[in-house]
C-alpha cells in the first residue's frame, strides 16, 4: 500500500489516484439513474399555464422577478418549516424557461399561490412597504396601468407546444385533455379559443379588483396564484416521491 507521503509528493500518482477516486464516484452517483424509469414525478394534476397565467409569466419574466425570488424548495427541513413540501421535477415540467433562480432576495415563490388574497398582490406590487415595511422590492405600479396585450396568445401557446407542452390544436389532442384534466381545464389549454379562455378566467377572477379593465396586474397575479398549488400533496406519502430520485 502506497503511505500517504508517497502519494502527495508524487504529482502524477496523485492526479491518478484522483481519477480514479473521481471516476468511482461519479458512476456511483450516475449508475442507478438508469435503473430509475424516469426522474419526473407522476403527478398527473400538474397542467400547463392557462392563457392568462402564460401571460402573467411572460410579464414576470419581462420584470426580472426571478433575480430576487427563487421557485425552487429545497428538501431542506428549514426550506420544508417555511415554505412548504420541497419543489417537485414535475412542477417545472411545462415551464419554459424553468425559473428555478439562483438566490433570495425576496422569499422563494413556488408554493406562494392561495397564500396571500388577489387584493394583497395588488397592493404589494403597486407599493411593496404598505404591506411588508421591511421589504427593500421596487414598486411596480404600471402593472396596473397597462391594458395586457393578448393577440398573440394563441401564437404564444402554439409556440411551446412544439416544445412539448400539451396545448391542443387539434380535436384528438382537445379529447386527451379532456381525459386527463377534465372539459374545465381542456378549454382553457385549447389554441383555438385561446382569447376566450383568457378573458372568461380574467373576468371570473377579478385579479386586479377592477373589472371595466384587463390588465397586465391580471395577468401577473393569476400566475403567482397558480404557483405551488396544482399538486395535492395529501394524496402523496413521502415514500412515493423516493422512487423517482
Amino acid at each position: 500500500m502506497f503511505r500517504h507521503e508517497q502519494i502527495e509528493i508524487n504529482a502524477g500518482l496523485l492526479i491518478a489516484l484522483t481519477l480514479v477516486v473521481i471516476s468511482v464516484g461519479g458512476l456511483v452517483e450516475i449508475v442507478p439513474l438508469f435503473k430509475i424509469p424516469s426522474t419526473v414525478e407522476a403527478v398527473p394534476e400538474v397542467r400547463p399555464y392557462t392563457p392568462l397565467e402564460l401571460r402573467g409569466r411572460d410579464i414576470y419574466q419581462r420584470e426580472g422577478c426571478f433575480y430576487c425570488h427563487s421557485q425552487m424548495v429545497r428538501p431542506l427541513r428549514d426550506e420544508w418549516l417555511r415554505y412548504g413540501h420541497y419543489s417537485l421535477a414535475a412542477e417545472s415540467r411545462y415551464d419554459h424557461p424553468f425559473l428555478w433562480g439562483s438566490k433570495r432576495t425576496g422569499p422563494d415563490l413556488a408554493r406562494v399561490g392561495g397564500k396571500y388574497s388577489n387584493a394583497w398582490h395588488v397592493q404589494h406590487l403597486i407599493d411593496p412597504r404598505s404591506v411588508v415595511p421591511e421589504s427593500i422590492m421596487p414598486a411596480y405600479p404600471w402593472l396596473m396601468e397597462r391594458e395586457l396585450d393578448y393577440g398573440d396568445i394563441a401564437r404564444r401557446m402554439a409556440a411551446l407546444r412544439k416544445a412539448g407542452v400539451p396545448y391542443s390544436l387539434t380535436e384528438a389532442e382537445y379529447r386527451r385533455n379532456v381525459e386527463r384534466w377534465g372539459k374545465a381545464v381542456a378549454d382553457r389549454l385549447d389554441i383555438r379559443r385561446a382569447e376566450e379562455a383568457l378573458l372568461a378566467q380574467a373576468e371570473a377572477g377579478n385579479y386586479d379588483g377592477d373589472r371595466r379593465r384587463l390588465t397586465e396586474m391580471d395577468a401577473i397575479v393569476a400566475y403567482l396564484q397558480a404557483l405551488g398549488t396544482m399538486v395535492d400533496f395529501k394524496k402523496y406519502g413521502e415514500a412515493y416521491f423516493v422512487q423517482f430520485r
